[in-house]
């Protein structure tokens, strides 16, 4: 049995968890750099009976799932992956199946989005840029008492978030699609229509899922009803924010600035034109990214792989 670990950027698989309960005949490779995609993905993955995914680093398309002869099981960390043709995989007979990841999860995230709205609103990256420079104090910080934070999707992330602003002393606002003034309120916060959140917040957060109904749910009017002083942090899914909306606003200066941890295309680019606007915080998609959630990620991996060799497949996702 060959397995292939993908995308293990860090270089922790191997001693997160023990791929050796899977026994001798487990033969185990990890790539620990992206695969881009083209012949050569196909060529690299064509040999492997079981691909472990990372996410959605690599997408898993119709095309790339018919080219792929042995693969018979599919395992992707966490228990969703939008990146995976879930019909395709049917279709060819190929068994997905998840790996869930530590609760923790929700705080990382929430952790990092504060970050971005810390790094924002007091212009750590401007004024780190500065000192190497041998300036000083080139910048106003603001402060964020008193300042609204409008939360745009109210699960545990948004809760979370949203609870840190409160403890910020910030006014904090929500809206969703499915969000009710009941479901707010239970959570200790104010629903307000999406016009109302855009048109009246010092930054917004981002915290749905993505979906065809979320799909670019931050469109071009939405940005142009922020105010020009306003932030946009998205840790959550590059596709829920109409990206050239959100460039020009922010090269025109209608848009104060943007935390960005998610993106169209990942890894970014080197020559990427947003790496070089210095009015956005930028990180490579790390709001998942901490050691508990990678250790249960490959430990449950590790477990579902051995599920499926004895014949008794867990966490099917398709």
């Amino acid at each position: 049995m060959r397995i292939a670990i993908l995308d293990d950027y860090h270089g922790v698989a191997e001693s997160y968890a023990d791929w050796t309960t899977l026994g001798p005949h487990a033969n185990v490779q990890v790539f620990h750099e992206y695969l881009s995609a083209g012949p050569g993905r196909v060529e690299t993955l064509a040999p492997f009976d079981v691909i472990v995914a990372m996410r959605e680093r690599t997408p898993f398309p119709a095309a790339l799932i018919e080219a792929l002869p042995n693969l018979k099981l599919l395992v992707t960390t966490g228990m969703r992956n939008n990146a995976i043709d879930m019909a395709a995989c049917k279709a060819r007979g190929v068994l997905v199946c998840g790996a869930p990841g530590s609760n923790q999860a929700v705080n990382a995230t929430s952790e990092l989005a504060w970050a971005m709205i810390l790094a924002l609103f007091k212009r750590i990256a401007q004024e780190q840029t500065a000192m190497r420079a041998g300036l000083w104090q080139t910048g106003m910080p603001q402060i964020l008492a008193g300042k609204r934070l409008g939360v745009v999707g109210l699960g545990k992330l948004g809760v979370a978030t949203g609870t840190v602003g409160k403890a910020f002393g910030m006014d904090v606002v929500a809206w969703s699609p499915n969000l009710t003034d009941e479901r707010a309120q239970q959570a200790g916060f104010k629903r307000v229509e999406k016009e109302a959140l855009f048109a009246t917040s010092d930054v917004v957060s981002l915290h749905l899922v993505l979906s065809q109904r979320t799909q670019h749910v931050v469109d071009a009017a939405a940005l142009a009803a922020m105010k020009p002083s306003a932030f946009l942090v998205n840790t959550s899914r590059a596709g829920l924010v109409d990206q050239k909306a959100l460039f020009a606003a922010l090269r025109e200066d209608r848009l104060a600035g943007a935390g960005l941890d998610v993106y169209e295309v990942e890894p970014l680019p080197a020559d990427d034109p947003i790496r070089s606007m210095d009015n956005v915080v930028l990180t490579p998609h790390l709001g998942y990214v901490s050691e508990p959630n990678f250790r249960d990620f490959y430990s449950n991996a590790v477990q579902t792989v051995k599920a499926w060799a004895d014949g008794a497949p867990i966490r099917v996702l398709s």
